[in-house]
């Protein structure tokens, strides 16, 4: 019976029916990387399990061990050995598990209690596969399980256990960073669900991911970062079975749309039909809510149908679907349209497109079980755990594109925070090159208020244009005092700090005021008092003087007698003026006589002047 359900639960939709089905399904693997020992130091194809929580996006490194006396892990290890590191801050370790004897699930269990980090099940081929949970409703511990888990090829594990018997240190990192395409700035994510509340766990699960997912997810698309898409799983009713009346019970449109039993008893309680039917209608409320603009809106009314119209209350029908809807304000008339007549042999386009879309396509597989999440066209594997869920979507944005959400300390780790990264920092200016992206840090010269910095962003970065001056004071020094402000960053320089006139220093982190009256290099006139100040220096006379900056002199303010001696100021202004009389005269005179004969001249030899005989022409014989 077990045989029968699994292969109703991938490839048919009814359990009396055993029907071959060529499903496509992809594996998703990662990259394992062994560093030591030397003899194995290679990167390998490892796959994913399809329960615990991976680690999209990030990377996990670890020290290989394994057990001879338990060596299926197939019952506790706590007895056995612990798997915890030996000190604080020590290697996280991975237990190496052979194939065979109970669940994969339940090996991972077994390490996760014995304090693994990550467990490697070893095949009995070369030939990877998903390792998939069990449906049993006695595996209450599936929704505990956080533990990392892989395949690995069964040469890989053989290769490990050598190496171990030899006593060598056997350290490998497991990579997800590239287990999700990340081409651009938005995730496409779609989620593949049932209307179904009565399935056991796997209903409880993709309700309670819907609930408390629907937060992030709403936010994620309102922003623009995320476009979700929700699917349902149809079978189709084979063409021998259509007019039975289990077809009819579990299927709409003459056998074309079909859902299983929820109670998997066709004499009792829901029918497929009505599962496919609340399907539809999610669907259409998603259709014509996305046309409204609020795709969005699919999570809210998902969430409130299955607290108020559940099977167990007897609320799960059309009457009841249609009182949520009104809640929404989504044009109900449109929801019909697109539901159609559910008895007519004809095609519905929704549940068409439905069926067309479980075919995979390029790198993801057929979708032949519910849940599945698919992100950026690759189905994710792991548990539906919200955290895990979003550090996978994060993973799918090109790197800097990331929204904060995903920058986190609870989603990852910064790594610009430890020693910078590796990359330049200014100290002074604090501007830095190291970025921090979902998978790790980028170094890369910033752009700072409009102030573009260039270099490797390893070593050296400095500001491109003019107005470096604009960012931090292009990291050179600059000071106020009295009123005054002066700096060591010149516009128009694109690199380099120079003190301003007045003061003396690296022009970095010191500028000093240059004393000008200590250095007598200012105000030196026998009767000039001189007084420094900040970055400058003032000069002044003695009463009734005034001190003329341009000569370095001090003069009287009133005339002063023959007796007396000195420069009258009056004297001064006559003798000025005087000096102005002269030069225009000598101008008048003597350069522009010069000039007007230079021009006459020139002209002669083009033209006769007044002044100036005609010149007889000479005409040869022969001329006329």
């Amino acid at each position: 019976m077990r045989t029968l359900k699994l292969v109703f639960v991938i490839c048919v939709w009814f359990l009396f029916i055993i029907e071959s089905c060529l499903c496509r399904f992809v594996v998703e693997n990662i990259s394992l990387k062994v560093a030591s020992p030397e003899s194995l130091k290679d990167t390998y194809k490892c796959a994913l399990a399809n329960f615990g929580i991976p680690r999209y996006g990030g990377t996990l490194t670890g020290v290989v061990r394994y057990r001879k006396a338990n060596p299926e892990a197939c019952t506790e290890l706590n007895n056995d050995i612990s798997f915890k590191p030996k000190k604080p801050g020590g290697l996280p370790v991975f237990l190496l598990a052979d194939r065979g004897g109970c669940f994969f699930s339940k090996k991972a269990w077994n390490a996760q209690n014995a304090g693994a980090d990550a467990i490697l099940v070893e095949s009995d081929s070369d030939k990877l596969i998903t390792m998939e949970k069990p449906e049993d409703p006695a595996a209450t511990y599936l929704q505990k399980l956080t533990i990392s888990s892989v395949l690995i090829t069964q040469s890989l594990g053989t290769s490990i256990k050598k190496s171990l018997e030899n006593n060598d240190l056997v350290l490998v990192t497991l990579d997800w960073t590239e287990a999700l395409p990340h081409p651009d700035e938005r995730v496409e994510y779609a989620f593949w669900t049932n209307s179904n509340d009565e399935c056991g766990p796997k209903c409880d699960t993709q309700l309670n991911f819907v609930k408390t997912f629907k937060h992030v997810a709403k936010m994620l698309e309102q922003q623009g970062h995320a476009k979700f898409t929700p699917h349902y799983i149809t079978w189709y009713c084979p063409e021998d079975y259509k007019s039975s009346d289990r077809c009819k019970s579990q299927c709409i449109n003459h056998g074309r749309y079909c859902a299983p039993d929820p109670e998997e008893d066709f004499s009792k309680g829901y029918t497929g039909k009505e599962v496919v039917v609340q399907n539809l209608i999610q669907a259409c409320f998603y259709k014509v809510a996305s046309e409204d603009g609020k795709p969005w809106f699919w999570w809210d009314y998902v969430t409130d149908f299955s607290n108020r119209c559940q099977m167990k209350e007897k609320k799960f029908n059309i009457e009841c679907a249609y009182e949520v809807i009104a809640t929404f304000g989504v044009d109900i008339a449109k929801i019909n349209e697109c539901v159609g007549n559910i008895e007519e042999d004809t095609e519905n386009a929704v549940l068409k497109a439905e069926q067309d879309a479980q075919i995979g396509d390029g790198t993801r597989g057929d979708v032949t079980m519910q849940p599945t999440l698919v992100i950026n066209n690759k189905q994710y594997r792991g548990r539906l755990d919200n955290k895990a869920v979003l550090k996978a979507i994060c993973s799918g944005f090109k790197e800097n594109t990331e929204p904060a959400l995903c920058l986190s300390n609870e989603i990852e780790a910064n790594e610009c925070l430890i020693d910078n990264g590796g990359c330049w920092i200014d100290k002074v200016a604090n501007i830095t090159a190291c970025k921090d992206t979902f998978r790790g840090k980028v170094c890369e010269c910033p752009v700072v208020n409009g102030v573009k910095f260039v270099g490797d962003g390893y070593t050296h970065c400095e500001a491109s244009t003019a107005l470096r001056c604009e960012v931090k004071n292009g990291g050179c020094w600059e000071g106020t005092n009295d009123g005054r402000n002066y700096t060591a960053c010149i516009d128009g320089q694109t690199k380099g700090c120079t003190c301003p006139p007045g003061f003396k220093g690296d022009g970095v982190s010191i500028c000093e005021d240059i004393d000008e009256c200590k250095e007598k290099s200012a105000c030196q006139c026998s009767k000039c008092k001189c007084k420094n100040t900040w970055g400058s220096y003032e000069c002044s006379c003695a009463a009734n003087l005034f001190y003329l900056k341009e000569h370095d002199i001090c003069i009287s303010t009133k005339d002063v007698n023959t007796r007396g001696g000195g420069w009258g100021f009056g004297w001064v202004i006559f003798v000025l003026i005087a000096i102005g009389v002269v030069g225009y005269i000598f101008y008048k005179y003597r350069v522009r006589r010069y000039m007007d004969l230079e021009i006459r001249a020139i002209m002669a030899q083009y033209m006769p002047l007044d002044n100036e005989a005609e010149v007889p022409i000479t005409r040869s014989h022969g001329e006329i």
